[in-house]
């Protein structure tokens, strides 16, 4: 693990695959925290999160292109996560009464 471990939080649905600090573009299983804290505060229904994560990690890891400017370190989740703070990416339409 890297130095700061505590910064990193297990992507579900990640099973069998190690779980290192070493994030990589095709798909790391693990998330920055503080990332998840900031989307939380975009998204802030948690089932609701996740899906669009898991959605985007998908699309990402059959080789769409990151919406955001991207390092050598970042993983899937946290590029999906970095997209949904910076609002390049949300929830589409609103639920609507009638």
């Amino acid at each position: 693990m890297a130095d700061d471990a505590s910064n990193i939080v297990a992507f579900p649905g990640a099973q069998g695959q190690p779980q290192n600090s070493s994030a990589n573009r095709n798909g790391s299983s693990n998330m920055r925290s503080d990332l998840v804290d900031e989307a939380s505060k975009v998204i802030p229904e948690p089932p609701v999160l996740i899906n669009l994560v898991s959605a985007r990690v998908k699309q990402l890891n059959l080789g769409r292109a990151p919406l955001i400017q991207t390092d050598h370190r970042m993983g899937a989740a946290d590029i999906a996560l970095t997209e949904i703070i910076q609002g390049k990416i949300g929830v589409d339409g609103e639920e609507v009464e009638d």
